[in-house]
């Protein structure tokens, strides 16, 4: 996934003379130095002088794009991305490497788990959180000319490749993938997963659609009437469940709908609690109790419970 970023923005630097790449201590794979001189800046770790460079260089013409681990992106730069960038309204593009659990071999200081939270929370700054490589592809062109500030969050590589070309991509405008009684809001690394789960859960005649929720500010719209024509709705996020996908999405329907036209919703994601051991993404997220077989086994038990609640209540 960070591969295809990065191999679009060198292609967009070298049509765009305005497109500009820092990097904050990490390298970006390509010789950009030699292709785009003057324009590609290795700064080390100086997160808060970064983002007021990058604003500054905005306020130029430029389109700055800042590559940097997730958390140090978000948590370490935050009121300068706030003041410098957000309130000014500047067009800078930070994109938080290793979103979720991805380096969680790192330990708790590299396991971004809230930087959705803290990004969704800025005026004029719009979060992105695409499934794949070929979804990052179809993504970056966009970016040139969006208004204000953007956050791009990447997940682990780029596979599975779960996107399709002719579903198109739209940033602000969520992507049906499946259909089905109940609904699975995803994104990032957790669409893949949230598809293999329904696949799984069909087989016991449980009929799972997947919304693709790859803009989690400003959200769609549309959600509403999705959630509408479902008799379930799960939210499934790589993210703590405090300020994330699940919280955006249940913001929005509790304003957009009356209680009457609410399914059942749940919320599925990480605890509100530092990620103290040690992995990979793979058995991290199988300790939380989010991998593919896991979820079936959540979604089927709630499918049951409410059977049961509702045999409860035709009963009396």
């Amino acid at each position: 996934m960070l591969r295809a970023c990065m191999k679009m923005i060198y292609q967009m630097a070298q049509a765009n003379p305005n497109v500009v790449l820092i990097c904050g201590d990490q390298t970006p794979g390509l010789d950009f130095q030699d292709v785009i001189p003057g324009r590609y800046f290795m700064e080390g770790i100086s997160e808060a002088n970064i983002i007021g460079m990058a604003t500054g260089l905005a306020a130029e013409g430029y389109i700055p794009y800042i590559l940097n681990h997730a958390t140090f992106n978000t948590r370490r730069c935050y009121e300068q991305i706030a003041l410098d960038s957000c309130l000014q309204n500047r067009p800078i593009r930070v994109i938080g490497m290793g979103g979720g659990l991805t380096t969680a071999h790192l330990g708790p200081t590299h396991t971004a788990i809230e930087d959705v939270a803290i990004m969704r929370a800025i005026p004029n700054m719009t979060v992105v959180v695409p499934c794949d490589a070929d979804e990052v592809t179809r993504l970056m062109p966009l970016t040139i000319s969006w208004p204000g500030s953007m956050y791009i969050r990447m997940a682990k590589y780029g596979k599975p490749i779960v996107s399709k070309n002719d579903a198109g991509f739209e940033i602000g405008k969520a992507i049906l993938m499946r259909e089905g009684d109940i609904l699975i809001i995803a994104n990032g690394a957790m669409t893949n997963r949230a598809i293999s789960a329904a696949e799984l859960l069909s087989a016991q005649r449980i009929e799972c659609g997947v919304l693709h929720v790859h803009t989690v500010k400003p959200l769609d719209k549309d959600i509403v009437e999705h959630v509408r024509k479902s008799k379930m709705v799960i939210t499934l996020e790589e993210h703590t469940l405090i300020g994330g996908l699940g919280s955006a999405c249940v913001e929005f329907l509790v304003d957009n709908l009356t209680s009457s036209d609410l399914p059942p919703i749940y919320r599925f994601g990480l605890p509100d609690a530092f990620v103290q051991a040690y992995g990979d993404q793979d058995s991290l997220l199988e300790k939380y109790g989010l991998q593919p077989h896991q979820l079936s086994e959540k979604i089927t038990a709630l499918v049951k419970a409410g059977k049961a609640v509702q045999a409860v209540n035709m009963s009396g």
